[in-house]
């Protein structure tokens, strides 16, 4: 779930941090700049775990502030495919069920990777499992706050980098804002025998 990702970057330190040690200096303006941030193809950046390696620092004409080239290592949020997480059901909605971990949340279940056969009970905004028994279906209902058993299969990384406006945008209506895309998401399934709501699985 979790991984270090070694990284280099030139950071900038101001005059009035040079009093202090120059690793809490980088060490600080680094999570400043990464810390719950996502990171295009690498993941959803947690905290700096070490610095390895520290290059000249050079100061500019005309800025007083150091320039150091640093190596570090990152810890960053990126399971790998096909890995089991247990997070929280979020909400439910027709495009499938949307889990959260807490300090991640755009994780979706899409309707055919659910436990079938599965329905959007409208009323309710939850999605059932209807659990075939010897007396029929017996309706198992995924609420808001239970926590889920999944399988991660799919990952997306959108690059949100601003851009200028194109031609078609500039003559389009100010009104019309466009949908704002999370930079990474993962999609899930429950599938399969042992996946789901925990309590489904818990023995009684």
């Amino acid at each position: 779930m979790f991984v270090l990702v070694e990284m280099v970057d030139t950071v900038r330190i101001p005059p009035w941090q040079f009093e202090r040690k120059l690793n809490d200096s980088i060490a600080e303006e680094l999570n400043k700049k990464l810390a719950n941030k996502v990171v295009y193809n690498v993941g959803l950046c947690i905290c700096l775990f070490d610095i390895t390696k520290l290059e000249d620092a050079y100061v500019f004409p005309g800025d007083g502030a150091s320039h150091t080239k640093v190596h570090f290592r990152y810890v960053v949020f990126h399971p790998f495919l096909d890995e089991i997480l247990i997070g929280k059901i979020k909400g439910c909605s027709p495009e499938g069920v949307h889990v959260s971990l807490g300090f991640f949340d755009d994780i979706l279940i899409p309707p055919e990777s659910l436990q079938q056969p599965a329905k959007f009970d409208e009323a309710e905004q939850v999605w059932v499992w209807e659990y075939e028994t010897e007396e029929g279906a017996h309706d198992l209902y995924m609420d808001t706050g239970e926590e889920i058993r999944f399988r991660v299969v799919d990952e997306s990384f959108v690059d949100t980098s601003p851009t200028g406006p194109s031609s078609a945008e500039a003559t389009s209506s100010s009104e019309e804002l466009p949908k704002k895309e999370a930079p990474y998401t993962l999609t899930g399934s429950i599938s399969e025998p042992g996946l789901g709501l925990l309590s489904w699985w818990t023995s009684s």
